[in-house]
């Protein structure tokens, strides 16, 4: 199995444009990510020629103007970045993220609780062997 890349922040931002969006040209995104940050569209151009390079973008040379679309989904990008951030920063801990992320940076809403809540209760029960449904 290859392991899912880990994106930089700014490589993160053109991925969730993408995912949000779909298939893009480098304008598109220049213009829906690039001006608020103050990029050039040189830079988004390169920028996304690296994610090309990295193997998280494929582009469609078929037409004058390329369209880019992301190799990865946004849900194994995202379980990939979190497990790398627990481990680095938790010791693998999802406890110990869990607790801090509930409790010290930003107290969780009610409705947040409750999602979470169902959650615990499927876990439970997909872990006696019940189906969790």
């Amino acid at each position: 199995m290859t392991e899912t890349p880990k994106p930089t922040p700014s490589e993160l931002k053109i991925l969730k444009f993408l995912w949000q969006n779909g298939p893009s040209t480098v304008r598109d995104v220049h213009e829906g990510i690039g001006v608020q940050v103050g990029h050039s569209y040189t830079t988004t151009l390169k920028q996304m020629q690296i994610m090309r390079d990295k193997g998280l973008l494929a582009r469609d040379d078929s037409q004058r103007a390329h369209v880019f679309q992301p190799t990865v989904g946004e849900e194994p990008t995202q379980r990939a970045m979190l497990d790398d951030f627990m481990q680095r920063v938790y010791e693998g801990s999802a406890s110990q993220l869990v607790m801090q992320a509930l409790g010290i940076s930003r107290p969780a809403s009610a409705a947040e609780l409750e999602e979470i809540d169902r959650l615990v209760q499927r876990l439970r029960e997909e872990s006696r062997g019940g189906t969790g449904r």
